[in-house]
């Protein structure tokens, strides 16, 4: 998170994603978390670049810790523009690392305050980590139980078909036999690596399938520094007798010399085993909400956010939206760019939601200007995994009458026409 930090500062994308908006797509029940000024939003990101420093040179652990998880939610609720499945998973995963007592070994801490390294902690604190990592991978082949990706091979048809440019394997690549390769390949291993992690004795062959599988993806898809965060995170899957190995090599490297004669945790409060069961009772039930809405989750995407759905679709669409006062019927077609980015209006164009939400920004921005009681209505269409680009729903239905609760289904959308 500390390279990933600073390359989001030296990107630019702090100021493109969080400072040139001029309107932000706010999370459902989270209107009020608004972006700081530009000064600000640089010391939210310098501040997390500190933290991940403290974090893994364990000083200040735990209030690091609580600060970092603070501070990348913050970041994160700003606008569902960026939202990402791994972004999502960091979230989750600083919260929890939020009560593992990770800075009571081979830490800076244990310099800093005079205290002996912990020789065992209970394996609870370890287990709550790897059942994250189990929860991502099983839900996310879960996720590819179905018929475009399995019988169509669909997305990976279209995305891989641009690397015939790759040396030896590009040949290949436009092939339809490689699409399905891929696809069942993703699916199987998604089900079965959180079990293979799991058996210590398989741990060698299955860290050797994450690094190629992970590797795999970071050469054919632009998804940032996800493989690799997640090539080092799932070394908490690590035997202990290794781990040990590596720490005392290390300490031994850097002269580390705190005493680690016997130093016990000692198991922890019941509230906190009860507090992580509901907790992943929760985890394991989210991914299923979209059962509760019926058709085709793809397309009206009601349960889609936080159910570990990872690069499942290739969905593209475009939105024209016009204004019109109810007066004097006069209407005004809105230029989407004066309000949006080009990645805001790109995915806004395919989420259901953030049509609403813009809508209804729009009403608010012309009611500004004059008008009473403004009617935002839109023409959308999307096409969905190379088909026909199909109207999303009726061009004279009023957006801003329409409610945008997350549980109600989105009965306003045309049916899926595939």
């Amino acid at each position: 998170m500390f390279l990933s930090t600073l390359r989001f500062i030296l990107k630019g994308w702090v100021t493109s994603l969080y400072i040139t908006p001029k309107f932000y797509f706010p999370f459902y029940g989270f209107e009020w978390v608004k972006p700081l000024p530009a000064e600000g939003m640089y010391l939210v990101f310098w501040t997390m670049l500190v933290l991940s420093l403290l974090i893994l040179l364990g000083l200040f652990y735990r209030w690091s810790m609580i600060l970092f998880f603070i501070l990348f939610t913050y970041v994160e609720l700003i606008d569902k523009t960026n939202y990402l499945n791994h972004y999502y998973f960091i979230c989750l995963i600083s919260f929890l690392m939020i009560f593992v007592p990770a800075g009571r070994v081979f830490s800076l801490d244990n310099i800093l305050f005079k205290r002996r390294d912990i020789d065992k902690c209970p394996y609870f604190y370890v287990w709550i980590l790897r059942m994250q990592m189990f929860v991502l991978y099983f839900f996310a082949g879960i996720a590819k139980i179905n018929s475009d990706w399995l019988l169509n091979a669909m997305p990976l048809k279209i995305w891989l078909a641009p690397f015939t440019h790759l040396p030896v394997i590009g040949q290949f690549m436009d092939q339809a036999w490689v699409a399905y390769l891929f696809s069942w390949f993703g699916c199987l291993y998604d089900l079965s690596i959180g079990f293979l992690l799991f058996r210590k004795k398989l741990f060698p062959l299955a860290y050797a399938l994450v690094v190629v599988f992970h590797g795999a993806t970071a050469v054919f898809f632009n998804i940032g520094m996800f493989p690799y965060i997640m090539m080092a995170i799932t070394l908490i899957f690590m035997p202990e007798e290794l781990s040990h190995k590596m720490i005392k090599k290390l300490k031994h490297f850097i002269n580390y010399s705190i005493n680690d004669k016997q130093n016990n945790l000692t198991y922890p409060a019941k509230v906190l085993v009860y507090f992580m069961s509901v907790y992943f009772l929760i985890q394991f039930l989210l991914p299923f909400r979209y059962l509760l809405y019926g058709g085709n989750l793809f397309w009206h995407e009601s349960g889609f956010r936080f159910s570990w759905r990872v690069m499942l679709m290739e969905k593209a669409g475009s939105a024209f939206f016009f204004v019109q006062d109810r007066q004097t019927g006069k209407e005004i077609e809105v230029h989407n760019p004066k309000y949006l980015t080009y990645v805001q209006e790109k995915m806004m164009a395919t989420q259901p939601d953030m049509i609403v939400d813009f809508a209804h920004f729009l009403k608010s921005e012309y009611e500004k200007k004059g008008m009473k009681n403004p009617k935002v209505r839109a023409m959308a269409f999307v096409t969905l995994n190379g088909r026909p680009s199909v109207p999303y729903f009726p061009d004279t239905l009023d957006l801003t009458r329409m409610d945008n609760a997350p549980w109600k289904k989105r009965t306003w959308l045309n049916e899926a026409p595939y």
